[in-house]
């Protein structure tokens, strides 16, 4: 009976030492395995530094910040927490910068974070040995799950990223679409008007009274004005989108400006009443005075487009801590819904029946935005809209000469 127990207790340890042997086996697989990747990861991540772009390093730097950041307030805080607990911690910083960075600075964190786990958190601390078998299938699966949420959080952010290119893109094509639809109409009109008029004085030119010459001289001059404002509204939308807008100040005197302004559009053939209220004492202004006048003809030609002809259109400029300009119209005013949208590049009202190419208010925007400015538009209460230029303003010193 005795030989038999003994013998039952021998293959038990037999049975035991082979589990052992078989679980130390694995272990060592197992980490031999991860610091081979670890040693292959961080071999390829030396070779894109080396060759990534000066803004790709910076977020080697700031992903290994972080990680080293996250680590050191855990370890401050490992009294009172679970190195179980810590490793949630160590994943979540890793998510974090997935969501921001390229792949290769995501893994190198990950692989950092394992390794920072393991020889200060996991017991015996300070040395990438694990005690228990548990422990390292626990750093072998975190390792893991840290590199496959690394890999997944970029490829979502990537696939995202896809996603709002096609949007924009789409978005493109649309305005591309809406912008030869409006400049085959803008553009064709004067265009026609011009060769009916030439060809009209070319082949009737002994038939015609001169005033009937005078009279289609002023249509080809008309005409030429409008396409000319139509090339300068894309020309100027070319340099808002090009980024490398400069104003040029310069010392400019808005009445001076505005009368101008005023002027031309009266010319262009301005139906409407134009009321014009400026103080007599406003002082000069550092502006750019290209962009400023272009500004003010663009607000007042599309006030003119949509006030009646018997109305009369009001345009103001005061002057505290900053210059105000005001265009204000006496026309139907605009739909509250649509009020966020009319600065957007070719956007035009839906009900509109007034023609336009929708750039002449994002000319106004981009251009006052590049001066430091912002521009704003409401309803007034009794009809009609009112826009506002607000710029920051350096004024001058020195009195305004009148004339």
């Amino acid at each position: 009976m005795d030989k038999c127990m003994r013998g039952c207790c021998r293959f038990v340890d037999f049975a035991n030492s082979e589990d052992q042997i078989f679980i130390k086996s694995l272990y060592t697989v197992l980490v031999v395995v991860y610091e081979s990747f670890s040693l292959i990861l961080l071999l390829q991540t030396m070779k894109d530094f080396l060759q990534s772009k000066p803004g790709i390093r910076w977020q080697y730097f700031y992903s290994v910040l972080i990680v080293i950041t996250v680590s050191l307030l855990c370890y401050g805080l490992s009294p009172y927490l679970g190195y179980r607990v810590i490793a949630l911690i160590l994943l979540l910083a890793v998510s974090i910068i997935a969501i921001s960075f390229e792949i290769f600075p995501v893994l190198l964190a990950a692989a950092l974070s394992a390794f920072i786990w393991d020889f200060f958190f996991i017991p015996p601390h300070f040395t990438i040995h694990v005690a228990s078998t548990e422990d390292a299938i626990l750093l072998i699966m975190y390792f893991i799950i840290a590199m496959v949420n690394a890999v997944l959080t970029y490829r979502i952010r990537k696939v995202e990223k896809l996603a709002r290119l096609r949007q924009e893109r789409a978005k493109a094509v649309k305005l591309y679409n809406t912008l030869l639809n409006s400049l085959s109409h803008e553009l064709k009109t004067p265009i026609a008007t011009i060769i009916g008029a030439t060809d009209n004085l070319q082949e009737n030119n002994q038939n015609l009274t001169e005033h009937n010459k005078q009279q289609l001289l002023a249509e080809i001059a008309k005409a030429s004005v409008r396409l000319n404002q139509q090339v300068e509204n894309l020309l100027n939308m070319s340099r808002i989108e090009s980024g490398f807008l400069q104003p040029k100040m310069n010392w400019c005197d808005i009445s001076e400006i505005i009368y101008a302004v005023v002027r031309r559009v009266e010319e262009d053939g301005a139906l409407q009443q134009i009321k014009i209220d400026v103080p007599q004492q406003l002082p000069l202004f550092k502006l750019d005075k290209g962009m400023f006048e272009q500004v003010l003809f663009n607000l007042l030609s599309n006030a003119v487009r949509h006030t009646p002809a018997d109305a009369s259109i009001r345009l103001g400029a005061s002057f505290d801590q900053y210059l105000l300009v005001t265009v204000e119209d006496t026309g139907k005013g605009l739909p509250e819904e649509e009020i966020p949208f009319v600065f957007d590049k070719f956007y035009r009202l839906k009900n509109t029946t007034v023609s336009g190419t929708g750039l002449g208010l994002s000319i106004v925007k981009g251009f006052t935005e590049a001066m430091g400015g912002s521009v704003q538009v409401q309803n007034k209460t009794g009809g009609g809209a009112i826009f506002t230029i607000k710029l920051p303003a350096e004024i001058s010193s020195i009195k305004k000469i009148s004339g």
